[in-house]
């Protein structure tokens, strides 16, 4: 005897697709924020006088972005999904403002941190709500289109970054958000539904040691090179890693509602999809910044015009993330999603090797159109993937913590290729601050072949870390809601399974 392949799911709205939409605006407003700020970071080092510190202007953001998507996913579960993405909304506009009116690199950086808090309260309530208004058989679709808006976004960000600063100055890039956060606003009130809260608690130790590990780990990566990596850089680093090492073990031992539910890493496919995205997170924040300030101080591109750049990279990415996504409902995951992160990672390795002053605008692109494709395959597949066999009570958890290590391998990512950017620099006997009064102008001659390899060699750590994440997707399983034959094998299941896991989860909340 079988009965519908997923008889515990019951929609919560007759417009899924509207929701969806909606909910995509906010997901699109913090994906923007992030390319627009890489494009504009010389400018506004010029213009604040900021030197190194400008890599805080994305570190911050990433790193209170980071530490709080745990429990941001938690409350969305006990206090509504729509209601946690509408106050992250408030948060981020509200921010986005001040990051604008900002007259100190400092302010910014403060202000960019309040941001990070707004956006780690709407991502994951993206995902959740996904997972609770599309059954499995249809979230590879929907997170296909999850996928243009991210294709979409890395697009008009720094198009929309290059052209703002060029004409409106850097404070623009910041104040664009304002209008599109009041549409999202409405639109959500308006689109996304009410859904079924599960009353939680909150893991606050856990949360304490997550937050205070991450600190110490990103900020001893980030300031290493600027103390000579002294002793205690790399004794603030041990004791962020100790650090996270106890919030495992926390995380196991508490007998309340963990902030990190380890069971959730039992299922293979949500464990490895992690690695994948934390790989993917690591490589794509931190190539931005020595990619752009290669375009701009070496070949002497306008804000603008190294934002074109990118434009055939996101284009590609868009236009087939779609087709990805209706492919992964029917193949197996790994088939996509490890080879995109090979190709991606061949790509970058490509684009570091050819980095000089007398390489072809033609030339630098051909890489780009590479991960371009291979970009398609792999945000909208590994979030699907990560999410498939997640149950229903979880759904805000696993978002969270998928999220969570996305942005961790971000926050990472940004620090390690921005010290290796550094050393990189000292290597070659330039310093940073060398571009601090040319910083939207070219370099003198006598120095851009060594900015040009310090720049290129950084993007190689990036590659090593994709190349990680495809070997890790090798391994991904078949979903549970996918047989060999794809969707047309996925409309029963035996009624004994569908007793077992109502019954798993039946446990799962006494235990709670």
């Amino acid at each position: 005897m079988s009965v519908a392949a997923t008889p515990q799911f019951k929609p919560v709205t007759d417009r899924p697709w509207a929701a969806l939409m909606a909910l995509c605006v906010g997901f699109f407003m913090i994906l923007v924020d992030m390319t627009i700020v890489a494009v504009a970071q010389p400018e506004i080092m010029e213009a604040l006088d900021a030197g190194d510190a400008i890599i805080w202007v994305s570190s911050a953001y990433l790193l209170t972005y980071a530490v709080p998507l745990l429990i941001a996913g938690r409350l969305g579960d006990k206090y509504g999904p729509k209601l946690i993405y509408q106050i992250g909304l408030v948060v981020f506009t509200a921010s986005s403002v001040w990051c604008g009116l900002s007259g100190s690199i400092t302010e910014l950086i403060i202000a960019r941190a309040v941001q990070g808090i707004g956006a780690a309260l709407i991502t994951p309530q993206t995902m959740a709500l996904i997972t609770r208004t599309f059954p499995p058989a249809k979230r590879g679709a929907a997170m296909g289109v999850w996928g243009i808006v991210a294709g979409v976004a890395t697009m008009v960000g720094p198009l929309l970054g290059g052209i703002l600063t060029d004409s409106l100055g850097w404070e623009w890039i910041f104040f664009i958000n304002l209008p599109v956060g009041l549409i999202g606003l409405v639109l959500a009130a308006l689109l996304v539904p009410t859904v079924d809260t599960h009353d939680h608690r909150f893991d606050w130790i856990g949360m304490v040691l997550s937050g205070i590990g991450l600190t110490a780990i990103v900020f001893g990566v980030q300031e290493g090179q600027s103390y000579d990596w002294a002793l205690w850089i790399w004794l603030l680093i041990a004791a962020g890693i100790v650090v996270m090492g106890l919030f495992v073990l926390w995380e196991g031992y508490t007998r309340t509602e963990a902030l990190v539910p380890l069971k959730l890493f039992k299922d293979r496919n949500f464990s490895l999809a992690n690695i994948g995205i934390t790989t993917m997170g690591f490589a794509v924040s931190g190539m931005m910044i020595p990619l752009m300030f290669f375009l701009q101080l070496v070949g002497g591109m306008s804000p603008t015009r190294s934002a074109l750049m990118l434009i055939p990279m996101a284009v590609l990415s868009g236009a087939l993330a779609p087709v990805i996504g209706r492919v992964l409902d029917r193949v197996h995951p790994r088939n996509v999603i490890s080879l995109s992160l090979l190709g991606y990672g061949l790509g970058t390795f490509w684009a570091g090797a050819i980095m000089a002053p007398q390489t072809p605008v033609w030339q630098l692109l051909l890489p780009t159109i590479l991960m371009g494709v291979c970009q398609a395959g792999i945000w909208a597949p590994l979030a699907a993937t990560a999410t498939r066999n997640l149950p229903m009570r979880d759904a805000g958890a696993g978002a969270g913590i998928y999220n969570t290590t996305r942005v961790m391998g971000s926050v990472v990512g940004t620090a390690a290729i921005g010290a290796l950017m550094l050393n990189r620099l000292a290597a070659q006997s330039i310093p940073f601050e060398q571009g601090e009064d040319s910083a939207v102008r070219q370099l003198p001659a006598f120095i851009r072949d060594g900015f040009a390899t310090a720049m290129g060699e950084s993007l190689y750590l990036a590659g090593a870390m994709l190349l990680v994440g495809a070997a890790a997707t090798l391994f991904l399983q078949r979903p549970r809601h996918q047989g060999p034959g794809g969707l047309a094998e996925t409309e029963v299941i035996p009624v004994d399974e569908v007793d077992e896991a109502d019954e798993a989860d039946e446990v799962g909340a006494a235990e709670s």
